[in-house]
């Protein structure tokens, strides 16, 4: 039994030992468990806090974005009613404004509904007494016709033809010699208040009258110089040509060639620049070449002063540069002889003066005078007539409405709408119409004669029509047992009339109608 015991002890010690580390594995064991449990413990303990944090900044985040949109909201809220609060506003001040209006045009009916009820009462008595009068007239035209009848033997209708006819005769002599005094009248009145004003403004305008050709002399030192001008083969005189577009005539006058051409100022330049090789001597192909080119630009030069000066000499500033250079090119173009620049400063002073009589605004008639024909200066380069250029240049360079339409009525292409218009037709005619301002070429003037000749031979009763003094008067011979002395007068507004209309002509046309009766008897 010892010995069992002795042999049991080892193993019972392994046995124990055994157990005891088995017991201490699974102590440590669970040690490191309740460990990790902790750690684990902790860790989601501070995850969730974590959370919690990160979920209470990502509310005060959305709180704050909440109240910026809200605030936002508000804001664009509070713009959108003030907009419509002001638009409420001005349809109520509308309305208001409207409200007044009405009563206003209310009050304006109601007065004229009283003005209409008086007059319609006033009406009324004088219908009472016209009908009074219609009816003793009517009494007295019965006692008349049956007097008539007693008389002269005609029965009722056929006295009432010749009652009739003889008023309607009585009517149009009565009728015909008021308008002639009404007429009369107002015609002595106005010519003299115009020639007066037209008078003074003339008299205090000093103009002097250039009739120039479409040729240029250039006078030479001798006659040698001929042939240095056209040069071998005539290379000299083809260069010349080709450069300035001007014709080069050389013949047997002395010491002198003539240069031609239609536009005046390749022609000016073509003069100048004959004149400084004649004085420089050397004339070749070259030479010209850079003569003609300083020739230009010295005309470009004279261009400007001169639309500069007409600006100063009529005092109109304020214009666009380019519309002071085409002013400068009117230098060099002229009408029926006339130079333009010169005939356009002296309309815009006419209309100034004029415009200082009636009171109206000088410096803007004066513009518009100056600028009546600004056409001119371009019309052989763009197409369309000279007032239709002016009126396109003008719109284009921002001239006022006034200036506008007087380019464009002063040849009567349109109405005049204001009184400068009407200024600048006179002051236009005025100006073409003096003595030595304009030249006509002969067979126009003779055209001119014959078609004012027609107009009068055209109407009924005319036996002969004579345009005499140049065609400023035409004489018309009626034949007296068809017009009368009282038609004669309407036959003269007539074909005056249809001259205007049909006929352009610088200054005015008298129309003389004359009736002549001749009684002729012989004593045998």
């Amino acid at each position: 039994m010892n010995e069992l015991l002795n042999s049991l002890i080892p193993f019972i010690g392994l046995l124990a030992v055994a157990v005891i580390i088995f017991l201490l594995g699974f102590w440590a064991s669970k040690k490191v468990a309740q460990g990790k449990l902790r750690d684990s413990e902790t860790l989601v303990k501070k995850m969730l806090d974590d959370a919690e944090k990160d979920a209470g900044n990502i509310k005060k985040t959305a709180e704050i974005d909440s109240k910026e949109k809200y605030y936002q909201a508000r804001i664009n809220f509070e713009k959108e009613t003030e907009g419509t609060r002001k638009e409420l506003e001005g349809i109520q001040r509308t309305i208001h404004e409207r409200e007044l209006n009405l009563d206003k045009k209310l009050e304006i009916v109601e007065k004229k509904e009283k003005e209409v009820a008086g007059m319609s009462e006033e009406l009324l008595v004088r219908e009472r007494v016209v009908k009074s009068k219609d009816e003793k007239l009517t009494q007295l035209i019965t006692e008349q016709n049956a007097r008539l009848e007693r008389i002269a033997g005609l029965s009722a209708e056929e006295a009432k033809r010749e009652l009739i006819e003889n008023l309607k005769e009585e009517a149009r002599v009565e009728a015909s010699q008021y308008i002639k005094d009404i007429k009369e009248k107002a015609r002595r009145e106005a010519e003299k208040e115009a020639k007066n004003i037209i008078t003074l403004a003339i008299q205090r305008c000093a103009a002097d009258h250039v009739v120039e050709s479409t040729v240029s002399v250039v006078n030479l030192p001798a006659d040698e110089m001929k042939g240095r001008i056209i040069g071998r083969e005539g290379r000299n005189i083809r260069s010349f040509e080709m450069a300035t577009g001007v014709d080069v005539i050389i013949d047997d006058t002395p010491e002198a060639v003539v240069l031609s051409g239609f536009s005046p100022i390749r022609r000016e330049t073509a003069r100048l620049a004959m004149e400084k090789l004649i004085a420089d001597g050397r004339i070749h192909p070259g030479r010209i070449e850079d003569v003609v080119d300083k020739s230009r630009k010295e005309v470009e030069e004279k261009i400007q002063q001169a639309g500069e000066e007409a600006c100063y000499e009529t005092s109109v500033h304020g214009l666009h540069p380019e519309m002071v250079s085409l002013l400068g090119r009117l230098k060099f173009r002229t009408s029926y002889g006339q130079n333009n620049l010169q005939h356009a400063k002296e309309v815009a002073l006419l209309c100034g003066l004029m415009a200082a009589e009636l009171n109206l605004d000088v410096e803007l008639a004066k513009r518009a005078g100056l600028l009546h024909d600004i056409g001119k200066a371009v019309d052989h380069e763009i197409e369309g007539t000279h007032t239709e250029i002016g009126i396109e240049l003008a719109k284009k360079y921002n001239e006022p409405e006034e200036v506008i339409n007087a380019v464009a009525s002063h040849h009567n292409d349109t109405e005049p709408n204001t009184l400068i218009s009407v200024l600048v037709q006179a002051a236009d005619a005025l100006s073409g119409a003096r003595p030595g301002a304009r030249r006509e070429t002969l067979e126009t003037y003779i055209k001119r004669l014959e078609q004012l000749e027609q107009i009068a031979d055209g109407f009924k009763g005319v036996e002969k029509a004579y345009a005499i003094q140049a065609g400023r008067e035409i004489r018309v011979m009626v034949k007296p047992e068809v017009v009368d002395d009282s038609y004669s007068e309407v036959m003269a507004g007539e074909i005056a009339r249809k001259i205007e209309k049909e006929l352009e002509y610088p200054g005015q046309i008298k129309v003389l109608v004359i009736r002549e009766t001749r009684s002729i008897n012989y004593a045998k």
